[in-house]
Formats: C-alpha cells, structure tokens, sequence
C-alpha cells in the first residue's frame, strides 16, 4: 500500500509556484521561483511549463519575462493544479487484491480511501488566492 499522504515534488511546486505568482503581482521568472522555494530551476521550469498548457500561466520569453496567472486567483482550486501535475484523484487508493479484505474487508478499515476523499474536498475548496492570505 501506498504512503497515506504523498505529494509529489512536482505538485508541490506547483501549487507553491501558482501561490507565489498570485502574490506577487508581477512576473516571476524561474530563478525567483527557485530562490524563494530550494527546489530546483530545471525541475521548475518543467512544471511551470506544464501549467502553462494547461492554461494555469501565462509565460513571457525575455529579460524581464517570466510567468503571471491566466486567470484570477479566486477561480483557480488546488485540486484543479494538482490533478494537471498529478491525474485524477478519483484512482482506486489500495490496489492490493487480498482475498482477506475481500472476505471481511478492508483490514485498515477503508481509511486511506476516508484520507484520500478529505484530502481531495480540502483540495476542492481551497482557491489559489486563498494562499495568498496566510
């Protein structure tokens, strides 16, 4: 069985990278994004590139280039950026076939499927611009 709660490294980034953006109210290119977060500018730049087919950014080449939103922060949830990096939430959480849990079910009592609903509702309900005020 998987982790309970995995957020991958690319996620991470862009949900933080969409979160910074918003703030700043300017462009912000991937050295900044790479200073203000550690991770790194290659990795980056690979996410952010992604969000911007996905329609999250908008990107400019350039010296004083960089990436804004596409669209405003208040209609942008986490989940929607997370299932552009990540794919649906809607996988089955245990991929275990055990004839045990199919007798007397699940022997973790459906948690991890309870844990993963919570995390995809928090996700659901919580807008980029909801960051920005923390």
């Amino acid at each position: 069985m998987s982790k309970i709660l995995n957020i991958s490294e690319a996620a991470s980034i862009a949900i933080h990278s969409m979160a910074l953006i918003a703030a700043s109210g300017e462009r912000l290119n991937v050295g900044m994004l790479a200073q203000r977060t550690s991770f790194s500018k290659n990795h980056i730049a690979k996410v952010l590139n992604q969000l911007v087919k996905n329609s999250f950014l908008t990107s400019e080449r350039g010296p004083n280039g960089g990436f804004v939103l596409s669209r405003p922060a208040e209609s942008i949830s986490l989940l929607s950026i997370y299932e552009s990096v990540e794919g649906s939430l809607d996988t089955p959480v245990c991929t275990m076939k055990c004839s045990l849990c199919e007798q007397c079910g699940c022997v973790f009592g459906g948690l991890s499927g309870r844990f993963q609903k919570e995390f995809k509702e928090y996700l659901q309900n919580k807008m980029v611009s909801d960051l920005i005020n923390l």
